[in-house]
């Protein structure tokens, strides 16, 4: 039994309880008598309305089915459906967002976005501290520079990677801030004169940028720099001096990094990349994000046989032209991901039952945040006095229209300026997407972010035609014609609606944090496309992806795509599904494979160890980044298949069985994993079964049913 604290109809759990009395409301300057009331009211009136949105979801995915057991797909036919049953609204009219006091990360500049599991605090403090990252070190240790020609990172310095590292630095200094003559490989000295950059080249001349206002400040003598501190895009660069140091030594001009402006921004996140089922595991997510928000936030590691202890990076400072000292933010802006509409958690009990968790998390999240809201820390993280929410899994209006409600009512509760809780709204289901303009206007006068996320949209794809057809294979999905118009309409849609300038356009996660070179190649159509934001798994990966924010200005970007037509809606509508169904059997076997690996790898991990977000190895051993939305696709895939004859119940066990071996294998390693084969009968495995055999009944193909079911089983959790 769970050890309760009651208040009013709410009963806490303790621990909670514990520590939202003595480390969240003391400071705050709120009694906890009323806090608790005014907690107590809003769960009372808003959780009807949640309910019935919830209840409105299943209603409305029942007429669908319905109608595509009746009916063969004709899109005339079809958006006259969606239109009667209220699935495809009319749209509004035109209007532009008001939102107001956005910090300029998220209204004006455009970069990388990290997404880290708010339970780990060494995660969280790395992707706060990721707004500045060393190219040379992201250089040497991933793929972007390869490992032929003697250049293998082995296990010291190579001198021969060391190499092709600097030269591949060089030549983004050249594309990015030209010299007006000769080459910055050239150069021997770099110095200031006056208020230009003064650079000497091996052939005695000397030279400056062909853009004279890339160059903003300097630290050190004027003479002799330690830092030239440059600026493209609204990004900064810091070519870092030292001519005694290890790699300053073997440069001409004693450069011995180039450090870049990455992560911009960072979600801190409480929804997909943890498992939360509970008081404790929520609390630990809650102490970090109390502990980011006031800066005291440490942790402390083993490294090279040494204890490091990890904080806040602060501001970095620099001499700039007029003889004046500016500042650079040290830290990532923060936004916090709170859960969706759908769950609920027993680490509080209304009446007996669990609390809705989008609720408990918009009531106590605020709170943890009062001291930068209010300007009270001191290495702020809003200069502007918000807090910048990102919603998840949200179906059309009338739930963002409730998320909007309840923000307001916490703000109410808890003594906030009104408006001074922003919202992100994710486009990854299907209703929101159809009806987006609807969707922004209900909090025009709240919305900072919008964004894609391809692997949660194709979940709900899936789901909302399961009883239309059966899908094309999953690699098939992105070359479909709904795939362009979704990732088109958002970022047009984001702009018709007033979002250059004030909010972001966001693009989804790169899931292979190993392989960045792929990434580097190919990561550019996001700015390209007009997304002032794209996700990356690691802090390296936000310094190479950076890159791409020097080589595409987004804000002109944006400017041209304002005249240019969004992709149809039609598109949008027309599902991905498969025309020839020949496939071979062992095409069938390969698909299965692959889908029930990843399946087993990330469920194994969530269920057992807790771990909402990892590395997972795939069927080729190759690392993907895996969260319950590449759970969500892949589940739903099988489970479409299945339910369409195209695989049978024997097939998907045979090959779930062999995948649970090899998953075993390669876990073999970790002294905490526990192996699901030969008995097949441990929660994650059942979890993972019923994941597939019972994904066309999950709400809108949702994993965290199940999976928080079988975690809390494991937990020995039995409900009281």
């Amino acid at each position: 039994m769970t050890a309760r604290i009651q208040k009013g109809k709410l009963a806490i759990a303790k621990e909670l309880y514990d520590f939202i009395e003595n480390e969240a409301l003391p400071g705050s300057g709120l009694n906890s008598e009323n806090y608790w009331k005014n907690f107590e009211q809003v769960v009372v009136d808003l959780s009807p309305k949640n309910k019935a949105l919830l209840a409105k979801r299943d209603d409305i995915q029942a007429k669908i089915d319905e109608w595509h057991r009746n009916n063969k797909f004709e899109l005339g036919a079809y958006k006259a459906f969606l239109t009667e049953i209220g699935y495809l609204l009319p749209e509004v009219e035109d209007f532009q967002i008001t939102t107001e006091n956005v910090d300029e990360e998220i209204a004006l500049l455009a970069g990388s976005q990290l997404v880290v599991p708010v339970r780990n605090a060494r995660y969280c403090l790395n992707a706060a501290n990721a707004r500045w990252g060393s190219l040379y070190d992201a250089l040497y240790g991933f793929d972007v520079i390869p490992e032929d020609g003697g250049a293998e990172k082995g296990k010291g310095y190579n001198p021969v990677r060391g190499e092709k590292v600097v030269a591949f630095a060089k030549n983004f200094l050249n594309e990015t801030f030209p010299l007006a003559s000769g080459s910055h490989a050239d150069a021997t000295k770099y110095a200031v004169d006056g208020k230009k950059l003064a650079v000497m080249l091996k052939d005695g001349s000397a030279t400056t940028l062909v853009k004279e206002a890339q160059f903003v400040g300097f630290n050190g003598d004027a003479s002799s720099p330690k830092e030239i501190v440059l600026l493209n895009n609204g990004l900064h660069v810091i070519i870092e001096i030292d001519a005694t140091s290890p790699i300053g030594q073997t440069d001409a001009a004693g450069v011995k990094d180039l450090v870049l402006e990455s992560a911009v921004t960072t979600i801190q996140d409480l929804e997909d990349s943890i498992a939360a089922v509970d008081a404790e595991e929520k609390v630990e997510g809650y102490r970090n994000w109390l502990g980011l928000m006031k800066g005291t936030l440490a942790e402390s590691i083993e490294k090279n046989g040494k204890t490091v202890t990890r904080t806040l990076n602060r501001d970095r400072t620099y001499s700039d032209l007029n003889g004046g000292v500016a500042k650079l933010h040290g830290r990532s802006l923060m936004l916090l991901r709170n859960v969706g509409h759908l769950m609920t958690n027993p680490a509080i009990l209304v009446d007996g039952a669990e609390i809705y968790e989008g609720i408990m998390d918009a009531l106590i999240t605020p709170l943890l945040t009062f001291a930068d809201i209010k300007g009270e820390n001191e290495n702020r993280n809003s200069r502007k006095g918000s807090m910048y929410i990102v919603k998840p899994k949200m179906h059309g209006p009338e739930e963002v229209a409730f998320a909007v409600e309840l923000f307001t009512r916490s703000e109410q509760a808890l003594g906030l300026p009104a408006k001074s809780l922003k919202i992100g709204i994710m486009d990854e289901e299907r209703r929101t997407s159809v009806n987006l303009k609807n969707c922004i206007a209900q909090a025009k006068d709240r919305t900072i972010f919008i964004n894609t996320g391809f692997m949660d949209r194709t979940g709900d794809e899936i789901h909302t035609f399961m009883e239309a057809g059966p899908f094309v294979r999953k690699t098939e999905v992105k070359s479909q014609i709904w795939f362009p118009a979704y990732e088109n309409r958002n970022v047009m849609i984001g702009l018709q609606t007033g979002l250059r300038g004030k909010a972001q356009i966001g693009k989804g996660m790169w899931p292979k944090p190993d392989m960045l070179l792929d990434m580097y190649k190919t990561k550019i159509e996001h700015p390209e496309a007009g997304a002032s934001c794209a996700w990356v798994p690691s802090p390296s990966g936000a310094v190479i992806h950076a890159i791409h924010y020097h080589q595409c200005n987004v804000s002109e970007r944006q400017k041209e795509l304002l005249q240019t037509e969004a992709l149809p809606l039609d598109d949008l509508l027309t599902p991905p599904l498969a025309t020839d169904t020949n496939w071979t059997a062992e095409e069938k076997t390969k698909e299965l494979e692959n889908n029930l690996q990843g399946i087993l790898g990330y469920v194994v991990r969530w269920v057992d160890l807790g771990v909402g977000c990892s590395k997972v190895p795939d069927i080729n051993n190759v690392g993907l980044m895996e969260d319950r939305a590449t759970l969500r696709i892949s589940s739903q895939h099988v489970a479409n298949w299945l339910r369409h004859g195209v695989v049978s119940k024997e097939q998907v066990e045979e090959v779930m069985q062999r995948m649970a071996k090899i998953v075993d294998e390669q876990n073999a390693n970790d002294p905490l994993y526990t192996p699901m084969a030969p008995d097949f009968n441990g929660y994650a495995y059942q979890a993972a079964y019923d994941l597939v055999f019972k994904g066309a009944e999950q709400p809108s193909g949702y994993t965290e049913p199940l999976l928080h079911a079988a975690r809390l089983k494991l937990k020995g959790y039995t409900g009281d």
